[in-house]
């Protein structure tokens, strides 16, 4: 009766009072995702041509490059030809994020202060417009989990996630959408016991999570309450999600795990549909490129993406080089999309850190203090070597020296507490693993811990 109420009253009036057009676009959104491939692929040929026309137009990092390059919007004829176009690196954004924004945006922007996976902190500015389809985006994808909009979620994510905004927006967040929290960088017995208490008596109707929080949750919940936590949908986000964990996930709540792959920069990429059989890409929201590299060793197909955001035009990225590794297929879904497929992401790993204290601190939830607060910090990897050591390798930039080691020493005693010993080594460059795989944080520690909870 609530979430009919708010999917059909209180959702609509939060839009109207808010003036986004998210609703109308999710609304167009569930029509279109059944369209023939070669449909959907005429429309994103058409937003590509718009978005680059656009970041020429108006975009003077863009128009200089491709200029010096011999290059015109007027060269896209097919997607193919988008091939000629450099790439378009975070260390470009570093380096040129005033020279990206497009000089015919002056409305609000949203702005996006990410790590990503990779430990490299970026600054991206979304236009309202951008942000309203992101969201439309994000929600069709997570309702093919089994979730609809209007029924509770339980978000499994990292700190401040509960509190961020005003007092407005905490309380959008307590009514319009109905989200309770469990704060990954800090996760503990008592808190694991109080968040599951916290659903048994408030189900949600979805679980959303980055995948090693979401099997913490459920390895406890297996001993703790089995059978009493039955959500509708269950989405796993941000990072990998391992076979072993998926199996623990759906034993210990009655549900498939639907693996969602996104990141700040774009929002949403791919997502499993209810056949989980690879993901979707979201062929609405960005046009991908997937680049081979035979260096990588992550299976036959394997290659770097490259994305365009279709729907961003404040500070359009085109070709951006993201820094995962995908597994791309020609395969249709038995679900009758006629959005692409993608069979599997290779990248995105970020272990959990385990504290003396015994507390579990998510390192994908990490990445926001330890690569975007550090003055100068370049890129960022946590290495847990023993319970009480870490290893803190950094690629300093401009602005890195002694405020910078005050403040990675506050950090280290704030978040993992006084008996974590740490060094700082100071790197060229962090390397990718043969894989493609770029680690932010890895703790043999943490993750031997893990796997003993439910072997």
């Amino acid at each position: 009766m609530l979430a009919s109420l708010n999917r059909h009253l209180v959702q609509p009036l939060a839009a109207a009072r808010a003036g986004s057009p998210h609703l109308k676009h999710l609304r167009a959104l569930h029509r279109t995702q059944f369209d023939p491939p070669d449909v959907i692929r005429d429309r994103q040929l058409a937003a590509v041509r718009t978005m680059v026309r656009h970041a020429w137009d108006t975009v003077p990092f863009y128009r200089d490059r491709w200029a010096a390059a011999g290059l015109h919007p007027d060269a896209v004829r097919t997607l193919d030809d988008l091939i000629q176009f450099p790439v378009l690196t975070k260390a470009d954004i570093r380096a040129h994020a005033d020279r990206l924004r497009s000089n015919a945006c002056s409305g609000p922007v949203t702005k996006k202060t990410t790590s990503g996976s990779t430990g490299v902190p970026l600054t991206i500015v979304v236009d309202d417009e951008a942000m309203a389809w992101k969201r439309a985006f994000t929600v069709r994808s997570d309702q093919w989990s089994g979730w609809r909009l209007g029924q509770r979620v339980a978000r499994l994510w990292g700190h401040g996630a509960a509190e961020r905004g005003n007092w407005k927006a905490r309380l959008r967040r307590h009514v319009v959408d109905r989200e309770s929290f469990l704060n990954t960088l800090g996760i503990d017995r008592a808190g694991l016991k109080a968040f599951a208490d916290h659903l048994r008596c408030k189900p949600p109707g979805l679980l959303f999570g980055h995948a090693h929080s979401l099997y913490l949750l459920a390895a406890f919940v297996r001993g703790y309450c089995p059978g009493a936590i039955r959500p509708n949908g269950i989405v796993s986000a941000a990072m990998a999600l391992h076979a072993w964990q998926r199996c623990v996930i759906e034993e210990a709540f009655g549900r498939p795990v639907t693996d969602r792959y996104g990141c700040e920069e774009t929002s949403l990429i791919a997502c499993e549909c209810e056949q989980h059989r690879g993901l979707h890409l979201n062929a609405d929201g960005v046009y991908c490129e997937v680049i081979p590299d035979d260096r990588l060793n992550a299976g036959p197909g394997a290659g770097r993406l490259l994305l365009t955001d279709l729907t961003n035009r404040a500070m359009p990225l085109v070709r951006y080089q993201v820094g995962d590794v995908v597994v791309p297929t020609d395969r249709r879904c038995a679900c009758g999309r006629g959005l692409p497929l993608i069979d599997r992401v290779v990248g995105r790993e970020a272990d959990y850190v385990l504290t003396p204290g015994g507390m579990l601190i998510s390192g994908i939830s990490l990445t926001d203090h330890f690569a975007t607060e550090i003055r100068g910090a370049a890129q960022v990897q946590i290495v847990q070597e023993k319970l009480t050591f870490l290893r803190l390798r950094m690629v300093a930039g401009a602005g890195f020296g002694p405020d910078s080691h005050r403040q990675i020493e506050a950090l280290v005693r704030n978040t993992f507490g006084p008996q974590m010993g740490y060094e700082v080594e100071l790197v060229d460059a962090i390397p990718q693993e043969a894989s493609g795989k770029y680690r932010f944080c890895v703790s043999p520690v943490a993750t031997a811990y893990l796997k003993s909870l439910a072997p």
